[in-house]
């Protein structure tokens, strides 16, 4: 599976989480019962989002050796293992959702927050395997020639088709190629370290909401 398959493949979906939420209601309130609820829930989405992140580190080591090394198959099988991964955390962030609107939780703000963290998930996902896509293919000007359409009087020496007089034109549109490369590069990029952001920004909430129910 290359790269572009790695990006269709991935999708959200959702599963069961309800059989880990499982609390003792004993004497105590409703309300204590959905606050304890809440906690439970966020400190798993805390866990949840350490491992997306260790399966990025992993991906980005995995990304790095393919390109020194070019093994295909072992990207290939890295792919489908982070793939699998990632669905896993999405389905367990989206069932999460489904519990914060239950009454016994009442907290429709924390499942919107995590409907959040997910768009910036996915936006994240795309435009990192997007960067890998335009690394793996490389600056227009800087790709590997192939000589299947040379021609060969001798073993060893061939007419190359690819010698030959650069125009003006051919010039031009190389540049511009690169250039539009380029561009395409470093828009994912930003678009990368602006979802992070984001991200981040939404997890330190997350963090004060914890630290307001354990202070009750």
């Amino acid at each position: 599976m290359s790269a572009e398959d790695f990006q269709k493949k991935v999708s959200i979906r959702d599963s069961s989480l309800a059989g880990e939420m499982e609390i003792e209601r004993g004497g105590s309130s409703s309300s204590t019962v959905g606050s304890s609820r809440t906690l439970v829930l966020l400190r798993r989405l805390l866990e949840i989002q350490e491992r997306r992140a260790q399966a990025y580190a992993k991906l980005k080591r995995g990304f790095s050796e393919y390109v020194e090394t070019s093994g295909e198959a072992l990207y290939q099988k890295l792919c489908s293992e982070i793939t699998a991964e990632f669905n896993e955390c999405s389905k367990q962030v989206r069932e999460m959702e489904t519990l914060f609107l239950n009454p016994d939780v009442g907290r429709s703000d924390l499942a919107q927050l995590l409907s959040d963290i997910q768009t910036q998930e996915k936006q994240k996902l795309h435009l990192t395997v997007t960067i890998q896509v335009l690394k793996k293919a490389g600056r227009p000007s800087e790709r590997m020639l192939t000589h299947e359409n040379c021609k060969f009087k001798k073993p060893m020496q061939h007419e190359c088709v690819h010698l030959h007089e650069i125009t003006e034109a051919e010039g031009t549109e190389e540049a511009e190629a690169d250039a539009e490369f380029d561009n395409a590069l470093k828009e994912a990029i930003r678009g990368v370290q602006d979802a992070v952001t984001c991200i981040n920004e939404y997890l330190e909430d997350v963090r004060y909401e914890i630290a307001a129910l354990e202070a009750d």
